[in-house]
């Protein structure tokens, strides 16, 4: 009986040897198993923080490579010879013939406008077409806005809602007085002898940017000027500047000025222009001072 009992007993201690035994193997082949998942991790780890640091520095050589491009961009653009083609007293019966030049050539020019009633389209076309709509006044009548601040506020302000509502656009509040702002016939129409000078720092005090000119067509010089003339009056006095803000005309008798564009901008573009539309960034040319 106590033999049996011992029997038992040693195959039971035995058997819990062996599964303490088997227990041990298993518990140690898992912790073989992830070290070696451990070390591989950890290999890869360092894999991934070495290519981090390499694509880090990458990247930095990169920021700086970009960094010194627009340097050199931005010092090229500054020193560009630029061409603003500035059409005024628009539109009319040729403004889509201009628009279909200027496409010819990807340039964008900047339309110095008035209000006028059936027209709405042509607007409309100038704006898509990419180009800036400038502000002329609504009416150009010199009686009217040069008789004093508010006349002329009030026809620059309805011009700029008249555009706003046909183009769906904000105003771009970029000017052209009527006559440039050193005009003399304001005289006829008031007592002040220092009236542009004060309208114009009025109108820069109000956000609006206006240009004069320092090219001259001369294609209002008369009723219908002369191709020949109005080309060279613009090549041939562009060479000395560097910005060159161009005045020309588009109203119906200007069909001399539409058959020159082309010729004006295969000139300007040998003479090394470029081409850009006035924004309130644009080089001023202003023939009266403000602040």
């Amino acid at each position: 009986m106590n033999s049996k009992r011992n029997s038992f007993i040693i195959k039971s201690l035995l058997g819990l040897i062996l599964v303490v035994f088997f227990i041990n193997i298993y518990f140690t082949s898992q912790l073989f198993f992830n070290k070696s998942k451990y070390k591989t991790l950890e290999s890869n780890i360092e894999s991934i923080q070495t290519e981090k640091t390499k694509l880090l520095s990458e990247n930095e050589k990169l920021k700086n490579e970009i960094s010194q491009n627009e340097a050199k961009i931005n010092e090229v653009i500054k020193t560009s010879k630029r061409a603003y083609l500035t059409f005024d007293d628009g539109p009319s019966n040729h403004t889509l013939k201009i628009l279909d030049i200027l496409d010819k050539y990807n340039i964008k020019a900047t339309f110095f406008v008035n209000k006028k009633d059936n027209m709405d389209k042509i607007y409309k076309e100038i704006s898509d077409r990419g180009h800036v709509i400038a502000n002329h006044t609504a009416t150009h009548n010199y009686k009217k806005i040069y008789k004093n601040q508010d006349n002329f506020i009030a026809d620059v302000k309805a011009l700029d809602d008249f555009i706003e509502n046909i183009t769906g656009k904000k105003p771009s509040k970029v000017l052209r007085f009527p006559g440039g702002s050193n005009n003399l016939v304001n005289k006829s129409y008031n007592n002040n002898a220092n009236f542009m000078p004060d309208l114009a720092q009025k109108m820069t005090d109000l956000g609006y940017t206006f240009f004069d000119w320092n090219i001259d067509s001369t294609d209002a010089a008369a009723f219908r000027q002369k191709k020949d003339i109005i080309v060279k009056s613009i090549l041939n006095n562009t060479p000395s500047v560097n910005t060159a803000n161009i005045l020309m005309h588009d109203l119906d008798p200007k069909d001399t000025t539409v058959n020159a564009l082309p010729e004006i901008i295969e000139g300007l573009k040998s003479q090394g222009f470029i081409f850009d539309s006035l924004s309130h960034d644009s080089v001023k040319i202003q023939f009266t001072k403000v602040n």
